[in-house]
C-alpha cells in the first residue's frame, strides 16, 4: 500500500483516534520514503497531521517524544527552516496542553527546551537555539527562577543585537523587562521595557505581542503610582486582545478597573462593568473587583476583608493586585484609625479596636507606625494600654529663621575656607 494511500487513509473522520495515530507514525518512519520532494511533502504532512492530533488528545509526553525521539533522525534530511518551524510548534504544543499553575507541566517543558538547546549546539543550529533559549528564560521567569532566566537572557541580549534580529530581540526584551519588574527592580524594568517599545516602533509588530507591551507598561506604571497612565495602557491591551479573543482580555480588565479603584474613582467602575465589551467577561474577577470598588467608596474595612477572603485567588494570588490592594488596605486602615482617634486626647487602644472591628495587635502595630511615620502626632502608653494624642502646635516663624540663619553662616565659613585654602 502506497505512503499517500495510508497518509489519506488516517485523514478520514470515521478513523479512530488509535488508528489514525498508528498510521500517521506509520508514513512518518516509513523506510520506502525517499528524499524526493513528493515523499517530503508527504512526510511534513504525516507530522502537521500527528501533532494536532496529539495536542488535540492533550498528549503532552507523546510531543516531547515526537521532538526528541520519533523525529530527531529525520531533522538532518530537512531544510533548517522547516526543521525550526515543526520544532516551535512542538514547543507550542506542549505548552498548549499544560494546566494553569501545573508545576510538572511547567518543568517538562523546561526539561524539553534544555534537551532542544543541547541539539542545537552539536548540530549547530544558531537560530533555532536563541529562539528555543528565548523560550526558556520565559519559562524560569514562570518557575520564578529569576536569576537562571536572567543568566539566559542577558547572554542571549548579546548574541542577538549583533545579528540585529529586530523581532526576537522585542520578545527578549519584554521578557527582561518582565523578570526585572518580579525582582522589584522597576528602574532596570522601565529600562528593559523602553527598549522594547523602541525596537517595536522599527518592525511591524503583531497584535498580540503589542498587547503583552502595552499590558507590561501599564502594571509599571501603575506600580509608579500613575494610574491614569497604566489605565490607558491596559485599555489599549484590552481592545487588542479583546479583538483577538484572548483568555488574557479579562486579565488586562482587571487591571482596568484595580486602575480605577487606585485613582479614587471607584465610581466609575460599575459603568465600565456594564459596557457593551465588559458584559462578555462576567466571572470572578470582575466581580471580586466590584467588591472591592464597594468596599472602597464605603470606606469599609470589614467589606474590604469580605472581598478579600471571598476572592482569594484574584485578589491575594495575583501578586499585581495585592501589592496595590494592600496600599489600598493600609490607606484605609489609617482613615478610619484618624477619624476614630479624632475626638480624644487619651484613649483606650481595646475601644479603638473595638470600634474598627480588628484585632489589638493589628490595630496596636498600625498605631505605632503612624506615629513614627509622623502621620499622628502621640504615644503609646503600653503600661496602661492607651493611646495619648498631643495637639498639633504651629512652629514659630522664629525656628525657621533660625535655621535659615544657621545655614547662611555655615555658606560663609565654607566661603571664607576654601578662600584661605587657595592663599596658602
Amino acid at each position: 500500500m502506497g505512503i499517500d494511500v495510508i497518509l489519506a487513509e488516517a485523514r478520514e473522520e470515521s478513523c479512530p483516534d488509535a488508528d489514525r495515530e498508528s498510521k500517521l507514525r506509520a508514513v512518518i518512519g516509513g523506510a520506502a520514503l525517499e528524499n524526493t520532494d513528493e515523499d517530503a511533502k508527504v512526510r511534513e504532512a504525516a507530522i502537521t497531521d500527528l501533532m494536532a492530533l496529539l495536542k488535540r488528545r492533550r498528549n503532552a509526553e507523546g510531543l516531547a517524544e515526537l521532538l526528541t525521539g520519533s523525529l530527531r533522525p529525520m531533522f538532518a534530511k530537512m531544510a533548517k527552516a522547516k526543521t525550526a518551524r515543526i520544532v516551535r510548534a512542538i514547543l507550542d504544543g506542549v505548552a498548549a496542553c499544560a494546566e494553569p499553575g501545573d508545576a510538572d507541566a511547567l518543568e517538562m517543558q523546561v526539561q524539553l527546551c534544555q534537551q532542544t538547546v543541547d541539539w542545537c549546539n552539536e548540530e549547530k543550529r544558531t537560530f533555532l537555539r536563541q529562539r528555543v533559549q528565548g523560550r526558556l528564560g520565559a519559562l524560569y521567569l514562570q518557575q520564578k527562577k529569576y536569576s537562571d532566566a536572567l543568566g539566559v537572557i542577558n547572554e542571549l541580549l548579546r548574541e542577538v543585537k549583533r545579528l540585529d534580529d529586530k523581532a526576537h530581540l522585542l520578545e527578549i526584551q519584554l521578557t527582561e523587562a518582565q523578570i526585572y519588574h518580579a525582582l522589584r527592580n522597576l528602574p532596570k524594568s522601565r529600562a528593559a521595557l523602553t527598549s522594547a517599545r523602541t525596537t517595536a516602533n522599527a518592525i511591524y509588530v503583531p497584535p498580540s505581542l503589542q498587547a503583552e507591551i502595552d499590558m507590561m507598561a501599564g502594571i509599571v506604571s501603575a506600580d509608579e503610582k500613575d494610574y491614569k497612565t497604566a489605565f490607558s495602557y491596559f485599555f489599549e491591551a484590552f481592545e487588542s486582545l479583546n479583538s483577538l479573543s484572548s483568555p488574557r482580555t479579562v486579565l488586562n480588565l482587571k487591571y482596568m478597573l484595580l486602575c480605577k479603584i487606585m485613582s479614587h474613582h471607584a465610581a466609575d467602575v460599575p459603568a465600565l462593568v456594564s459596557g457593551k465589551i465588559a458584559l462578555k467577561y462576567p466571572g470572578a474577577p470582575v466581580e471580586s473587583m466590584k467588591a472591592v470598588a464597594v468596599a472602597f467608596e464605603k470606606r469599609s474595612l470589614s467589606d474590604f476583608e469580605a472581598a478579600l477572603q471571598e476572592y482569594p485567588e484574584q485578589l491575594k494570588d495575583d501578586l499585581i493586585v495585592h501589592s496595590h490592594l494592600s496600599d489600598l488596605y493600609h490607606s484605609l486602615l489609617e482613615q478610619n484609625l484618624l477619624r476614630l482617634i479624632e475626638p480624644y486626647t487619651c484613649v483606650e487602644i481595646t475601644h479603638i479596636a473595638k470600634l474598627i472591628a480588628l484585632p489589638l495587635d493589628t490595630v496596636e502595630n498600625k498605631l505605632s507606625q503612624m506615629i513614627l511615620d509622623k502621620r499622628l502626632n502621640g504615644i503609646l502608653d503600653q503600661g496602661n494600654g492607651c493611646l495619648i494624642v498631643f495637639d498639633d502646635e504651629e512652629l514659630s516663624k522664629t525656628y525657621d529663621s533660625s535655621l535659615n540663619v544657621l545655614r547662611n553662616m555655615e555658606n560663609v565659613v565654607d566661603s571664607l575656607f576654601s578662600k584661605a585654602s587657595s592663599l596658602r
